[in-house]
């Protein structure tokens, strides 16, 4: 990292001020860096500066993009160690998850290195009345992610690979709370080999940002946030024309269905529940499960959500580190408390534990119903909301209502029936079967409803920020 940009930390100073950003460690509440914030022109050059970059870049060919690609994914590996431990000391992530994440930010590259270029290629076509047509996917300019810290890396890769892949330029507004992770995704970029200022991490305030969406050089906005985040930068970009890719949040409804392997329910359930330490936009959040194998499943999920251990995220003992801000703790105690204030009970966790660090214990609500939080909004923690259906039929119309639809899942030994199931009835942009999951690099990913829209991975992401021009020749 550049000396312009550190400071040393203060154990006094805030969080955030005017002129810098604060990262502080999660499992300890003390202090890691203080990194000095962008002034307005210094913003504005920066877009200008990956603007230029860009129209260096978009005259490679998509071979010779996705050789640098295929270099990012190398470089990623390289840095592997000094990333993984950044993110666990910026956000909490336990070691081993952060090994995964690198590892699918790799797997990405390489996926979209393998089959961006066929993605990509141009496209004959014969008019009706005769003559020659020709479609080109053609690069738009700079892209502007807005990204959260629950994933440091995976998010930024998730647009970044496939945009430039695509031929546009870069620009990150990292959440502050991970600084020090974006400035070294910057720096794996440009051990790739890439060019100066064609990846760009913007240290800027909100209102900056406002800024940076409305300037003309930068032509597509894409959000991974909250509905909130995502109705505000929605609004912003439309009155500027700018088309967006928002990711939002969501309540996503796993379902265990009358004939489920109740074992199998119960140990993907809880992963789902407390991967990343509960902080996942497509964890599993609410689980509807029938009546006739309710109590079966509700014993063995609390049994099993009390056997885990919080503690050191460097440490290969514990299931859970610590939640990534106090602030974020507060919030999603308070959630629980309104639950049970409205008729929720604690069927384990749901106490604040004493100490440093900002941890959470595995917790599950029951009697959930509507009108508490546990069943309208998104409990970004490591907290279940048990929610008891009369049938099959009953589970899918509770999973179905929710403003959301990002994710969800369906515990069934009929699999066949569960894959009809979710492609017909389930109003959601993702479904496991008797499992979960992330993400995969040839699956697209993104939701429907308040969750979102637009869609990243796939081949899909690739096309979401270009111009799909059509050039005609018509017979004489």
């Amino acid at each position: 990292m550049s000396t312009d940009i550190l400071e040393k930390p203060n154990a006094t100073q805030k969080a955030s001020s005017s002129n810098s950003i604060q990262t502080i460690n999660p499992t300890t509440g003390k202090p890691l860096q203080s990194y000095k914030m962008m002034t307005d022109q210094e913003a504005s050059d920066a877009v200008k500066a990956t603007h230029e970059a860009f129209l260096r870049w978009k005259t490679l060919s998509l071979e010779e993009r996705a050789d640098f690609i295929k270099k990012i994914g190398e470089s990623l590996t390289k840095h592997k160690d000094s990333l993984v431990k950044l993110m666990t000391e910026e956000m909490g992530k336990l070691t081993s998850q952060g090994e995964q994440e690198v590892d699918l930010c790799a797997a990405i590259c390489e996926y979209t290195a393998k089959n961006g270029p066929e993605e990509l290629k141009d496209e004959e076509r014969t008019l009706p009345q005769g003559g020659k047509g020709l479609i080109t996917y053609s690069p738009l300019g700079v892209i502007y992610g807005i990204q959260p810290w629950n994933f440091p890396t995976y998010q930024v890769m998730r647009y970044t690979i496939a945009n430039l892949m695509a031929g546009n330029g870069i620009l990150l507004k990292h959440a502050e709370n991970v600084t020090g992770s974006a400035l070294l995704i910057e720096k794996i970029i440009k051990d790739a080999g890439l060019p100066e200022n064609i990846f760009t991490v913007l240290r800027i305030s909100h209102d900056q940002s406002d800024d940076i969406i409305e300037n003309d050089l930068v032509r597509g906005v894409t959000l991974t946030g909250s509905g909130t985040a995502g109705k505000v930068v929605g609004e912003k970009a439309g009155k500027a024309l700018k088309k967006t890719v928002l990711e939002l949040g969501s309540n996503d409804a796993y379902l265990v269905l009358d004939d489920a392997d109740i074992d199998v329910a119960v140990e993907w359930s809880i992963k789902g529940r407390t991967y990343n330490n509960g902080e996942t936009c497509v964890a599993a959040k609410r689980f509807v499960v029938t009546e006739k194998v309710y109590d079966e499943f509700k014993e063995k999920f609390v049994a099993g959500m009390k056997e885990l251990k919080y503690g050191d995220p460097k440490d290969d003992a514990v299931d859970m580190g610590p939640m990534a801000r106090k602030d974020l703790r507060e919030k999603l105690h308070d959630q629980v408390e309104e639950s049970v204030t409205n008729g929720a009970e604690i069927l384990c966790g749901g106490k604040l534990p004493e100490g440093d660090g900002y941890f959470y214990p595995a917790t599950i609500l029951g009697n959930v119903k509507p009108g508490q939080p546990a069943y309208d909004d998104e409990l970004f923690g490591p907290v279940a909301s048990l929610i008891k259906a009369k049938d099959n039929k009953d589970a899918m119309r509770i999973a179905n209502d929710s403003r959301f639809g990002l994710g969800g899942g369906i515990f069934s030994k009929d699999e066949d029936a569960a894959f009809e199931l979710a492609k017909n009835h389930f109003d959601t942009g993702m479904v496991f079967i008797n499992s979960f999951g992330l993400a995969q690099p040839n699956m697209p990913f993104g939701g429907v409803k308040a969750s979102g829209y637009g869609r990243e991975h796939g081949g899909f992401g690739i096309k979401e920020f270009v111009n799909e021009k059509a050039i005609m020749r018509l017979n004489s």
